[in-house]
């Protein structure tokens, strides 16, 4: 079946509460589980499950609906860095976009190791799947990537601010 892309029907007249409601971090810059350092990615799931990508902290953390602290994903529900800065398969290095599939895969636009990873769900690493490599600018590279999304029909599309483009992979 293909991947979720995210849908709503806004009506044009709706109007928005003036009234924020934090639904993760909100307790200062730091590395505890109810803290975020420098939040830039976000991804939020049908059963409002809120995925931020910590960048500061290196790090993916999952929020579940209503909850006080975050689940990082280190420790088994969405696995995805918090072991460091590093390039390592079980670090991210700066994350800022991410997607996650219906299955609880996380797709996180890793910018400083310039790669995507996927990282299963309760699996320790992740994998690479599209990274920059040696060379120019090809179709197989990625350069500072820092947005991630897919269609209806499962493409992954990637921004990358170092090549200024945005590229359509298919997954297999």
């Amino acid at each position: 079946p293909p991947l979720r892309a995210p849908s709503v029907d806004i009506h044009p007249n709706v109007t928005w509460s003036k009234n924020g409601v934090t639904v993760a971090g909100g307790n200062g810059r730091g590395n505890e589980s109810n803290q975020l350092g420098g939040p830039r990615g976000l991804y939020v799931d049908d059963d409002q499950t809120v995925y931020v990508a910590a960048f500061f902290n290196n790090r993916i953390v999952e929020w579940k609906r209503g909850a006080t602290r975050g689940k990082v994903q280190k420790q088994g529900i969405v696995v995805a860095g918090g072991q460091g800065t590093g390039n390592s398969l079980t670090q991210l290095t700066r994350p800022n976009g991410i997607v996650v599939d219906p299955s609880g895969t996380v797709y996180v636009a890793d910018l400083w190791n310039n790669r995507i990873m996927r990282w299963p769900k309760r699996i320790t690493q992740g994998t690479v799947i599209v990274s920059k490599n040696e060379g120019g600018a090809q179709s197989k590279q990625v350069y500072a990537p820092i947005g991630l999304s897919f269609d209806r029909q499962g493409n992954l599309y990637v921004v990358e601010y170092g090549y200024h483009r945005v590229q359509r992979y298919s997954l297999e």
